[in-house]
């Protein structure tokens, strides 16, 4: 019997990893409910996960069963990496990185200076990202601590948990996005007290990449991650080749882009490092014995032309690199992460490599909460989780509804078609702490 009183009740054929997969075929790695009940409790999360059968029973009298019929139940999606400064960015064409940050981003991001602007697009991307089946998403913020703010209070008031940081950068900007080595740390000091651990929200030290710090502000970053243990750091890494010729410009006594990283101390179980596309051996055996994460950005990898991320090499050997998937929107063209395996899977075959459906799901659910540290909270259907699900229709389209018809009960082939056709169209509600945040109309 659930511990406290049940509050919410979804029906539905739920599907939830405990492993990562061997491989395609392996379905000793996840747990399946063709038939299957979840149950809420007061606090937002699961109660108690089984068949239908077994537990409708436990159904309290004035509890509505959500009953999703025959559509899949998944933990929701998790982002690794996201700019919510870069929504009205998306899809800006016909530059590759360091010209793309001059002519569309950085112009764009000057704008959330204002409050009133951070709060309304806070309000579009948190829709947009319950409207994809994302609950969980580690968010680049811009340089102003207001726009963290509208951030994690707008995160807050859904009940959504955020990793998220304001961007620190002193030099190679407009001045209207630089802040100072002294000022970033003192912003970001005063956001980590005020929003790391309140409610389900936590702070991720945020320095841009190395070209837009100065060693005295990866210093302070450092400083900050040293003085506030459990924060998460993201920045980017090896993602464009002229990038990782600058940061050698900027930093010649550096062995490499990722040893710039590790003398400031920001190499860790709670780093993640977007792209890391042309890394050396050496760059990923550090990676991996520090126990950082690779973030996998696939679709803006393509359309910034940045190059083909080597997952084989990633993963090579006795010391393979943990890695994550994410959109990162808005170079990143979708907040789909079911879009985002569809082209993950495209570049990894033009690395002469599959990507089995399950592999990818798993990535996108536990295997991204893993690399957060974050598997105990979600990421998986398990009791003492937070209750964040995605539902999700495999006739959503008339595509996957003709496709569909020659499955014939294949679970493994209904998943592939979801992670190759599926899109926003796929998901079919949002729950977040058991109550539903998005469903389709």
């Amino acid at each position: 019997m659930p511990s406290q009183p049940v509050t919410a009740a979804i029906r539905g054929r739920l599907l939830s990893f405990t492993r990562a997969p061997a491989g395609p075929g392996d379905l000793d790695c996840l747990t399946y409910h063709e038939d299957g009940l979840l149950l809420v409790g007061a606090d937002g999360r699961i109660a108690a996960v089984g068949s239908w059968e077994e537990l409708r029973g436990q159904v309290p009298e004035g509890v509505t069963v959500d009953d999703h019929g025959g559509r899949l139940v998944l933990p929701g999606f998790i982002d690794t990496h996201i700019h919510f400064p870069q929504t009205q960015v998306i899809g800006s064409y016909g530059t590759q990185l360091l010209d793309w940050l001059e002519k569309y981003t950085f112009i764009e991001e000057q704008k959330y200076a204002d409050p009133a602007h951070a709060a309304a697009n806070a309000a579009f991307f948190l829709d947009e990202l319950l409207r994809n089946g994302t609950t969980t998403a580690v968010v680049y913020g811009s340089v102003h601590p207001q726009s963290v703010d509208a951030l994690f209070a707008e995160a807050e008031a859904r009940g959504a948990g955020l990793i998220a940081g304001k961007v620190m950068m002193d030099r190679h900007a407009p001045a209207a996005l630089t802040d100072t080595a002294e000022s970033g740390y003192r912003d970001s000091k005063a956001l980590i007290e005020r929003w790391h651990g309140q409610g389900r929200q936590r702070y991720a030290v945020t320095p841009r990449f190395a070209i837009t710090s100065t060693a005295a502000q990866l210093e302070a970053a450092g400083a900050l991650l040293r003085e506030h243990p459990g924060v998460h750091m993201q920045t980017h890494l090896s993602e464009n080749t002229d990038e990782i010729a600058e940061v050698r410009r900027l930093f010649p006594a550096a062995r490499d882009y990722t040893d710039v990283y590790d003398r400031f101390g920001l190499l860790g179980p709670t780093s993640l490092f977007g792209h890391c596309i042309h890394l050396s051996e050496a760059e990923m055996a550090r990676l991996s014995e520090s126990g950082s994460v690779a973030v996998f950005c696939p679709t803006s990898n393509l359309f910034i032309g940045s190059g083909l991320f080597d997952l084989d090499a990633l993963s090579a050997g006795r010391r393979p690199v943990r890695t994550a998937l994410a959109t990162d929107v808005g170079g990143g063209t979708s907040y789909s992460m079911l879009r985002t395996a569809a082209e993950a899977y495209k570049v990894l075959q033009l690395r002469r490599r599959n990507l089995p459906a399950l592999a990818a799901l798993h990535w996108m659910t536990r295997g991204n909460a893993e690399a957060l540290g974050m598997a105990g909270e979600i990421g998986s259907l398990e009791p003492g989780r937070w209750a964040d699900l995605v539902v999700l229709d495999s006739h959503a389209t008339p595509a996957m509804n003709h496709r569909m018809e020659t499955v014939d009960g294949d679970l493994e082939e209904e998943l592939f078609i979801q992670v190759t056709l599926g899109d926003d169209r796929s998901v079919a509600a949002t729950y977040l702490r058991g109550r539903s945040s998005h469903l389709r109309q």
